[in-house]
């Protein structure tokens, strides 16, 4: 059995099931999800069905496709319903998404927005009893005072030459702040976070997790869906990572769970606009566009690690504005080459995705969300027009930005903690000469030379052998000295790298989309033809920065909880060669995350105090947050050539 066999289970629901174990269960819960994977399912309609063992049977039953209450799952053992089987097939299975808004979807943004609705809940209430899994508990820092904003004093306008009473206003009325309940969910939050960081993924088993899952209904309910994403994703990845899921990767569990505590810090200190961000949204909203004159750029396979596949199309506005029309599914490379060759699913337009890549749209009644996805309500109406060549307006647009520039954009989009609200494109679109094929630790890669001399590195934005990725990129190799129009995707490092999505035809005639259309020998120019290379550029002194001693740290944190950073020793070495090359935070933060890992304070009896989860946490969060910065900051710098380089 796998998890993708299994239903996706409610959050509270595996909490609830979790917190009705008693103690002793609760330590073989780990042993019994991994003994329930093991066992064989079978599904009928909207019932799977686990065996046990030869006489006994569990089943899960989802309506709809998701497990909504705990009575949903039922054992035939005698200890049923107290038994421990019920909480490992909740834990064993995927954890359902709340407001599921799958990417790429066409959005039917004629229905109601439902964002102020209350949550219906399937049995009582259960936030205001004693938590009844262990958890560190943190300070209540409701008492903090945010600034009020002075009050105005301009006296209100006369409306006639004859006198009358000067009105003063009132005091301008103060920011939305958060509300008790939302700061004790962000509290929660943070102490679920802290217990993860503590443990490591070792130790982060089903109760930890459950903890976790119950902060996160908690913060939903208090109307708190970034952070409840975030505590989810945190819960995705630390079952992927203890399952050793090959697609699985540490730095991705280190973003869940920085956005995760930021997110909780943060509510409890922002106001006003501010605190609308760190909310979030429960939906991703789709506002009204009017009228659209809709260019083709390009088409690129969808595949995603959970199985999801699909292809999605990038199109342009008259005023350069770029927008996508997508369909993704559960499928994997096999949906994602055949959906390429489908009509799409916008209005009446019979183009396929493909060939919307070339052509173009008129669409009335568009609807639009923040990032750029066009929604497919019912009273959008689209029929097919012309398109127009990367050459000519207003597609050529897009090209006319230098590329500094347009990496700053990216940089912005692709941060890994930006706003989820705040859109943008992580698109780059360059002139290149084709330099050549380099080696690298993970492969090979195209070297390409753009505007100002900055030296590119072109990868590939997918390996799957079934896509066409890699053989173009081969190809493209063997032809130094070509000159293409390129659409690539930023991925961020401290030398400039995109992953080609796209390019002009060698021959100058069309397009290539480099996952779907494949490349010929006959198609690159003839290799006797005299090739004149430009000299490479060199590397930013930002590819040497020490900066990874502290990545390093912060990493090594999440698999194997905070008592193994604390064993690591002395790090005086590492903070001196951090100081050197210019970075004091670096080297203060690295100390100081050290330090706080091995402080054990013992009582006047001379036994171990509980360690300081909260400060430790505090350490950790300002060390990721700050590493990611500086990278960020080292690529930017990379895109922008200076004289001296």
């Amino acid at each position: 059995m796998t998890a993708a066999q299994l239903p996706p289970v409610a959050p509270e629901v595996t909490a609830t099931l979790v917190e009705d174990l008693s103690p002793r269960l609760r330590k073989r819960l780990d042993a019994a999800v991994t003994k329930l994977g093991a066992r064989p399912t079978h599904r009928d309609g909207d019932t799977v069905t686990i065996a046990v063992d030869d006489e006994t049977e569990l089943r899960l039953h989802a309506p709809g496709g998701v497990v909504a209450t705990a009575d949903a799952i039922s054992c035939g053992c005698l200890l049923a319903p107290a038994c421990v089987h019920r909480a490992a097939a909740a834990c064993a299975a995927p954890t359902a998404d709340p407001s599921p808004e799958p990417a790429d979807r066409p959005d039917r943004s004629d229905r109601p927005e439902r964002l102020d609705r209350p949550e219906r809940l399937d049995r009582p209430e259960r936030l205001d009893r004693p938590e009844r899994l262990d958890r560190p508990e943190r300070p209540d820092r409701s008492d903090r005072t945010v600034p009020e904003i002075a009050p105005t004093t301009d006296p209100a306008p006369t409306l006639t030459p004859t006198p009358t009473p000067t009105l003063t206003p009132g005091p301008a009325a103060s920011p939305e702040v958060a509300s008790p309940a939302q700061r004790a969910a962000a509290e929660a939050l943070w102490s679920a976070g802290a217990a993860v960081l503590e443990a490591g993924v070792d130790g982060a088993g089903a109760v930890t997790q459950a903890v976790l899952l119950r902060a996160a209904h908690t913060a939903r309910l208090r109307q708190l869906p970034r952070a409840a994403g975030a505590a989810l994703s945190v819960v995705t990845l630390l079952r992927a990572a203890r399952a050793g899921d090959p697609s699985y990767r540490t730095a991705d569990l280190v973003t869940a769970l920085a956005e995760l505590l930021g997110t909780a810090h943060r509510v409890g200190t922002a106001s006003g606009a501010e605190l609308a961000a760190v909310k979030g949204r429960a939906r991703r909203p789709y506002s009204p566009d009017g009228s659209l004159r809709l260019y083709g750029l390009f088409t690129e396979p969808v595949v995603t690690d959970s199985g999801q596949g699909g292809a999605r199309t990038w199109v342009a506005g008259s005023d350069g504005r770029l927008c996508t029309v997508g369909d993704v599914a559960p499928g994997g490379v096999g949906r994602a080459l055949g959906v390429a060759d489908r009509a799409v699913r916008l209005g009446d337009s019979a183009l396929t995705h493909r060939e919307l890549g070339r052509a173009g749209l008129a669409v009335s009644g568009a609807t639009v969300s923040p990032d750029g996805r066009l929604g497919a309500g019912k009273g959008v109406k689209a029929v097919s027009a012309g398109g127009a060549a990367w050459t000519d307006p207003p597609l050529a647009a897009l090209w006319e930005t230098p590329p500094s520039e347009q990496a700053a954009r990216a940089l912005r989009s692709t941060s890994r903690y930006a706003d989820p609200e705040g859109g943008g494109s992580d698109l780059l679109f360059l002139d290149v000469e084709l330099l050549g094929a380099v080696g690298e630790s993970g492969g090979t890669c195209l070297l390409a030379l753009c505007e100002g001399g900055t030296v590119v590195r072109l990868t590939v934005a997918d390996d799957d052998p079934a896509l066409a990725h890699r053989d173009n990129l081969t190809l493209l190799a063997a032809a130094p000295g070509t000159r293409l129009r390129i659409i690539g995707r930023m991925v961020p490092a401290l030398h400039p790298r995109l992953a080609l999505l796209a390019c002009s035809h060698p021959t100058g005639q069309g397009t290539i989309d480099l996952g779907f259309d494949r490349l010929r020998r006959a198609d690159l120019p003839d290799p006797a033809a005299p090739v004149h290379l430009a000299p490479p550029q060199p590397e930013s002194s930002g590819a040497h920065s020490p900066l990874y001693l502290l990545e390093r740290r912060v990493e090594q944190t999440v698999p194997a909880g905070r008592a193994a950073l604390g064993l690591l020793g002395d790090v005086t070495a590492e903070t001196r060669r951090i100081r050197r090359a210019g970075l004091p935070t670096a080297a203060g933060l690295l100390a100081a995350l050290c330090a706080s890992a091995a402080r054990r304070e013992r009582d006047l009896f001379g036994r171990l105090l509980p360690a300081d989860t909260d400060g430790f946490a505090t350490y950790w969060l300002s060390a990721a947050r700050y590493t990611a910065a500086v990278a960020e900051s080292l690529c930017a710098a990379a895109w922008n050539p200076t004289p001296d380089r």
